[in-house]
């Protein structure tokens, strides 16, 4: 097997001209830092706002050059724009009204540089305010429990550092790349899934920056032909830094469920979480109370190790719904390190009704908000 570096990958890239066939696009500086894994080559190119969109064949041209390169499996390239401050910007005294979009998805909100996903009707965020909350896991479970409800669901893992779709759901290999750029996602148990753990190996380390971060978010969202879905959740990132406040703001979310555990640590990061989604105005359906407490499974007994109705009370307290308690329990964790969650293999058991009440819940804190929000109107600032 041939062995590829980014020299030879950049080397490639000197041969494409830049933009209006000015020099190339490796000594222009157009060139993010190159990734590669698995024979894959991950990069994008930073071109101006304003004409990011007459520069599609660039992109083009960059792909098909990195192809070329011997060794090479595939290539993914995404143009990354970038605005010089105030740019494109109206002048303060003039803020023109525009009348809200047609044909919206449920209860979704639209705003500037929202761009709606073909087929997609409403999109969800599950998000937390820090790792290791349960928050993939809650995704996973979540969306099953919105198919059970008689809803086509997918499932986005925008998740790039530490993917874990194809663990929790049991699905190996690559997608399948179908006409142009789209990408065909992987199934299992109904659900249509699409992650970067499908496209690098499970120990190989993401090491992106932000732009290229994004793009690959934004490819997985709007390259890939999800078909018909009612809802479509996407496992966000953990945390609240750059990536996850660009998703927010960029993909219009119908709203967002915050997972936290019970403890007053856990529930501060949430809190972030809920604050971050408050300033880009997207509702919070409600908040999960994870590992909310302990069942022994010899004795039967119930121990609240990390306190217990934190969550709940938080949730009271700043006026969001609180959407249900998931314990710590052995069948949820045993379930979703061997690819079968819980609510897909043990449909009749009493954890994956606590799955499909929550998500129960968030079905109808979407028709509320769909039944109670009007019509809004855009203000471009």
């Amino acid at each position: 097997m041939v062995s590829v570096t980014k020299e030879d990958i950049l080397a490639k890239l000197k041969t494409v001209k830049g933009p209006d066939l000015e020099g190339n696009i490796v000594d222009l500086g157009l060139v993010s830092d190159i990734f590669i894994a698995d024979g894959k080559v991950y990069f994008s190119l930073t071109v101006p706002a304003a004409r990011a969109r007459e520069l599609e064949p660039l992109r083009e041209a960059a792909e098909r050059a990195a192809k070329t390169v011997p060794g090479v499996k595939g290539a993914m390239v995404a143009l990354t724009a970038s605005r010089e401050p105030g740019a494109g910007e109206p002048p303060p005294a003039a803020k023109p009204k525009a009348s809200p979009q047609q044909g919206a998805p449920r209860g979704q909100p639209q705003g500037r540089g929202k761009v709606e996903v073909p087929g997609v009707k409403t999109i969800i965020a599950v998000a937390s305010g820090k790792g290791g909350v349960g928050k993939s896991t809650t995704s996973v479970n979540l969306a099953l429990g919105l198919q059970a409800e008689g809803l086509k669901v997918g499932l986005l893992d925008a998740d790039i550092y530490g993917p874990s779709m194809p663990r929790l759901l049991g699905i190996s290999g690559r997608p399948e790349q179908l006409e142009g750029r789209m990408l065909k996602p992987m199934e299992n148990y109904g659900l249509k899934v699409m992650s970067m753990g499908f496209m690098v190996e499970e120990d190989t380390p993401m090491i992106w920056r932000g732009p290229m971060v994004m793009s690959a978010l934004n490819q997985m969202l709007r390259e890939v032909a999800w078909g018909d879905l009612d809802v479509l959740v996407v496992d966000m990132p953990p945390g609240t830094g750059d990536a996850q406040l660009t998703m927010a703001q960029n993909v219009p979310l119908a709203g967002a469920v915050i997972v936290s555990t019970p403890q007053d640590l856990a529930l501060i990061d949430a809190r972030k979480g809920l604050n971050m989604f408050n300033k880009v105005n997207v509702p919070v359906l409600g908040i999960v109370e994870n590992m909310s407490y302990f069942l022994c499974p010899d004795c039967g007994g119930r121990h609240d190790i990390f306190g217990h109705g934190g969550a709940r009370d938080e949730a009271a307290r700043i006026g969001v719904p609180f959407l249900g308690e998931v314990p710590l329990a052995m069948p949820i964790r045993e379930t979703s390190d061997s690819g079968k969650p819980v609510v897909a293999t043990a449909a009749d058991g009493p954890h994956a009704q606590i799955y499909r009440d929550i998500a129960r819940n968030v079905r109808n804190r979407l028709d509320e908000i769909a039944g109670t929000r009007a019509a809004p109107e855009i203000v471009f600032e």
